[in-house]
């Protein structure tokens, strides 16, 4: 789940997920969730808590 008003866009969650699940769009980022592994990284990777497993 993204939170989109904390989200800066910045693709830190993009770039470590393994599973290439992630997209960084303008304005916009989209999950995959048939790609998404539910592995965690793209949350530790996230500087402003933006992401979340719900």
């Amino acid at each position: 789940m993204i939170i989109q008003e904390y989200c800066m866009y910045c693709g830190a969650c993009a770039g470590v997920c393994v599973a290439d699940a992630i997209d960084v769009q303008e304005l916009k980022i989209v999950i995959d969730d048939e790609k998404c592994t539910k592995c965690g990284l793209c949350i530790k990777a996230c500087p402003v808590a933006a992401l979340s497993l719900e």
